[in-house]
């Protein structure tokens, strides 16, 4: 890891990306590294555009927002077209499966990823998908810990429901370990 990782995940309103990014955060600090996170999302609660950005260093972050992310994540079409492109020269797109890929994109650090699916297929509620995509971040990054990201997760699910989301992030720890 470089001094500083510049992460966007992107999505729809919904989907839970705004606690996918606190959760990263949460598990850096935990990890004693420096973490920022921000957020945006449309206007609408559910359907509309939202983002998560989180900034992870082994020192003081300069600049609290994203410019160049190394990493983006999305979830949807839409988000993957707003800012798949918006990757630093080198920088690592992680798509769900169903997406497609921009005109014009141009990058060889591409990961197609059943994010969606295995929420669904896997863990038996969509509403995991956040969970699994964090899993498989934590996962093939290496940017956070096991035991961090379990205890961020574990500190911001709803009572009750820390069984389904371990299972997904489990399901997002398989998902890394089968594409690297």
């Amino acid at each position: 890891m470089s001094n500083q990782t510049q992460i966007r995940l992107a999505g729809s309103g919904g989907q839970g990306m705004i606690m996918a990014g606190v959760i990263l955060a949460e598990a850096a600090i935990l990890d004693d590294k420096i973490a920022i996170q921000s957020q945006s999302y449309g206007p609408e609660a559910r359907g509309g555009a939202s983002k998560a950005e989180v900034i992870i260093s082994n020192e003081e972050i300069d600049f609290p927002k994203v410019i160049e992310p190394d990493l983006v994540l999305s979830l949807t079409q839409e988000a993957t077209m707003k800012y798949g492109n918006s990757l630093k020269e080198g920088g690592l797109l992680i798509i769900d499966e169903d997406i497609l890929l921009p005109e014009g994109f141009e990058s060889s650090r591409v990961i197609k990823v059943p994010i969606l699916r295995t929420a669904k297929e896997n863990v038996g509620r969509a509403i995991v998908a956040n969970i699994v995509a964090v899993g498989f971040i934590a996962e093939f990054t290496q940017l956070v810990s096991r035991e961090s990201v379990e205890k961020a997760v574990l500190g911001r699910v709803p009572k009750g429901t820390e069984p389904m989301n371990k299972k997904a992030l489990s399901e997002g720890y398989a998902l890394a370990q089968s594409v690297k």
